[in-house]
């Protein structure tokens, strides 16, 4: 994909994971139909330039990936698992296995289908907190899997009771934490309440192979110390429960830059959690893991969106709301952006604008604002940054909208969190201690 000298751009067409998938083992398997090879570029402008694209272009590129990659299996002490819902996209599963990523969090039988076509040898682990017994029973009996996360003494009965009670089993309790110092806090829908917990765990204990607690601090946790403060907490349960706990899971929610939402250096994070894990009363040989999925994939992807029409500070792109900017639209989260012109130079002059998705339905709006060019026209392309987490993950279809193409690049066209940094880990939080 990249040639010596350039920038080099390959590109191919994406056939959607989930919704073009043909189905295969009367039903019950996944079959995703082939990427097809189309033309290689030199730069997201010469494609811009060359190609007249229909559909909204997704700019990936793997590089970044392997980087991000690189560095948790560098850094991280423990296990680093992939979540795959962040972007299920086969070639970001294929790179991460080739970086030596080989441990994924799925939540889904599609999920798991994916990650065994892609990643062979792979070892998978159901973390979703809630699943039906048709999930629990494929994920044990179908895919191998043995590492269930349940929150809840109901949930726990049904791994068991589809699982005919196996003695093989690695058994998760996720307990529900506070979310304050996340960008996008999740909290409120999974967890055990922490007053249950040391219960929970002397129920499991002799009905697992293995025992695990987890959590997640909320997505874009931008805080190292608000794991440091959760491990602590959940060491006084252990201690309450007198129980051994052989894995703790600390959940993803590790951050990446976007506009106004600047992380910490990242280097802090595994060293306060690793700090954290040393404290805690674990099994002589506990392990630690976490599950990134933003902080895996975010850079490894950018979108170029076709202008559709300028009509005074409103925008009309092809892509919106029901698209890979989902996030944008209903979580009002901030991405770099910028205007790619096919011919001629655009103003240096900015403009506030807001931007419109391609459905007929009012809410597909970004409202921005987005300063860009104040002479942007019909036929510009603006290209959207950081958008390989929860981007193409989110399309949707609706109205007919919401299908990409991908094409591979080899630059580094945004701020990197993986830059060396450095940092004291006497340092303390700002916001932890109003806690």
């Amino acid at each position: 994909m990249a040639c010596s000298g350039g920038h080099r751009i390959m590109f191919l067409s994406l056939r959607k994971q989930y919704r073009s998938a043909a189905r295969t083992n009367a039903g019950l398997g996944l079959h995703l139909n082939r990427m097809r090879s189309m033309s290689a570029f030199d730069t997201p402008w010469d494609l811009v330039r060359h190609f007249d694209a229909d559909r909204p272009i997704a700019c990936c590129r793997p590089h970044l990936v392997r980087q991000a990659a690189k560095w948790f299996l560098t850094n991280f002490t423990g296990e680093t698992l992939y979540a795959v819902k962040a972007n299920p996209s086969p070639w970001v599963l294929k790179t991460l296995h080739e970086s030596g990523i080989h441990q994924y969090d799925v939540a889904s039988i599609p999920e798991m289908e994916l990650v065994a076509e892609h990643c062979p040898g792979a070892t998978m682990h159901f973390m979703h907190p809630v699943k039906s017994r048709a999930a629990i029973r494929r994920a044990y009996f179908d895919f191998g899997i043995r590492t269930f996360v349940f929150d809840c003494e109901a949930e726990l009965d049904k791994i068991l009771d589809t699982t005919a009670r196996a003695k093989d089993l690695t058994l998760i309790l996720r307990v529900g934490v506070s979310n304050q110092g996340a960008e996008m806090p999740i909290d409120g829908k999974f967890g055990a309440p922490h007053y249950d917990v040391p219960r929970l765990l002397k129920l499991v204990r002799p009905l697992s192979a293995r025992l695990g607690l987890c959590f997640h601090p909320g997505s874009q946790c931008m805080d190292p110390f608000a794991w440091a403060v959760h491990m602590d907490t959940l060491s006084r349960y252990i201690d309450d429960s007198g129980v051994d706990v052989d894995i703790m899971d600390v959940g993803g929610g590790f951050p990446v830059s976007y506009p106004g939402k600047e992380p910490t250096a990242l280097e802090r994070f595994p060293i306060v959690i690793q700090d954290a894990f040393d404290r805690m009363p674990l099994a002589r040989d506990a392990e630690l893991w976490c599950e990134p999925g933003r902080a895996l994939v975010a850079e490894g992807t950018s979108l170029l969106t076709h202008v559709e029409l300028v009509r005074g500070n409103e925008i009309f792109i092809n892509d919106g709301a029901f698209g890979t900017l989902y996030d944008a639209a209903h979580c009002k989260w901030p991405f770099p952006i910028r205007l790619i012109r096919r011919n001629g130079e655009p103003s240096v002059r900015l403009k506030a604008f807001k931007l419109f998705g391609p459905t007929c339905d009012s809410a597909d709006v970004i409202t921005g604002p987005f300063f860009l060019p104040e002479d942007i026209r019909e036929g510009d392309v603006i290209e959207i940054g950081t958008l390989g987490a929860y981007g193409v993950a989110m399309q949707t279809g609706f109205n007919g909208y919401g299908e990409t193409v991908d094409a591979f690049a080899n630059d580094t066209p945004w701020h990197s969190v993986y830059e060396p940094r450095v940092f004291n880990v006497s340092e303390k939080s700002t916001w932890f201690s109003t806690i």
